[in-house]
C-alpha cells in the first residue's frame, strides 16, 4: 500500500483509491519497467508499455510467450512482479503477483486498454500472450 514500510501490510487489504496525480501517470503514454525473476532467482528487467486498470488494480502487458519475461511466470506461476513507471522526478510502482494469459478475451482487453493509452495498436507477433499483474501494492513520489 502507498506509504507502508515493507512487511507492514495487511494481505486481505486491496489497493487503496489512488490520488489523481497517480492516476494520471499510470494513463501517460510513457514506458516503464518491468521486473520479474529467472529460476535462479536473479532480477529481469525489461523496458514496456503496459495498462493500468485501476477499477481491478490489475496491470498488463503484451508480449509472447517465448520472452523472457513470460518465460520467468510459467517457471513459477503466482511470482512477484513490478512494473514502475518513472516520469521525471515522479514515479509509481506496482507490485503484485503475475500470470501469464493466453485466452482471447483476455488477450483483446490488453490490447483495447493498450491503444487507448498509446493511441496505436500494439505488433500481433504470433504467440502473443498477456501478463497480468493483480496489484497489491503501490508505491510511489510525486
Amino acid at each position: 500500500m502507498v506509504g507502508q514500510e515493507p512487511g507492514e501490510e495487511d494481505e486481505d487489504q486491496v489497493v487503496p483509491q489512488l490520488a489523481g496525480w497517480i492516476e494520471a501517470v499510470l494513463q501517460d503514454d510513457h514506458i516503464g519497467t518491468l521486473t520479474t525473476l529467472r529460476p535462479d532467482g536473479s532480477p529481469h528487467v525489461v523496458p514496456v508499455r503496459f495498462t493500468w486498470d485501476g477499477a481491478a488494480s490489475v496491470a498488463r502487458v503484451l508480449t509472447v510467450a517465448s520472452t523472457r519475461k513470460a518465460r520467468n511466470l510459467l517457471a513459477a506461476p503466482g511470482s512477484r512482479v513490478v512494473v514502475c513507471q518513472p516520469m521525471g522526478f515522479r514515479w509509481v510502482t506496482l507490485e503484485g503477483t503475475g500470470t501469464v494469459r493466453d485466452e482471447p478475451a483476455r488477450v483483446a482487453e490488453g490490447v483495447r486498454r493498450y491503444a487507448a493509452r498509446y493511441q496505436q495498436l500494439p505488433p500481433e507477433p504470433p504467440g502473443r500472450v498477456v501478463l497480468e499483474i493483480d496489484v497489491d501494492r503501490v508505491l510511489a513520489l510525486g
